[in-house]
């Protein structure tokens, strides 16, 4: 695969995964909504870090932060903090001993706080593609 390939593949993927957390938080499911909301960051900042690196193949890494920071992205003290607390979603969705209390924190407001800057990381990310 070329390196575009690689783009595209993580630019699709996150696309879909975005459309998917809008789904679900249709649904009602607002602790999912959140962690997909997670994946599409993820992956968009994997296109990132294809475009702005020589190695295509991204590493292996869920913190956003972390992603951001190898993908040569300068992030002020508020956006290292939100993306702290969305990363903490992956964490919180998955684990048994973290999964209730964040369960009962999903709440409409609160998810559509989040899921609100999901989107505008995601679009200031998706700027930063050649």
């Amino acid at each position: 695969m070329t390196k575009e390939d690689h783009i595209k593949y993580w630019l699709e993927s996150a696309q879909h995964d975005l459309e998917s957390a809008e789904s679900i938080l249709d649904l009602g499911r607002y602790d999912w909504c959140l962690f997909i909301g997670h994946l599409a960051l993820e992956k968009i900042l994997k296109a990132v870090f294809v475009d702005r690196n020589d190695n295509n193949m991204p590493p292996k890494v869920h913190n956003l932060v972390r992603l951001a920071e190898l993908s040569k992205i300068k992030l002020d003290e508020d956006q290292k903090f939100h993306l702290d607390k969305i990363t903490d979603f992956n964490i919180q969705t998955r684990y048994p001993d973290y999964k209730m209390d964040f369960y009962k924190r999903c709440n409409l407001e609160y998810t559509n706080e989040y899921f609100a800057k999901i989107k505008e990381f995601y679009v200031w990310f998706s700027s930063l593609l050649k």
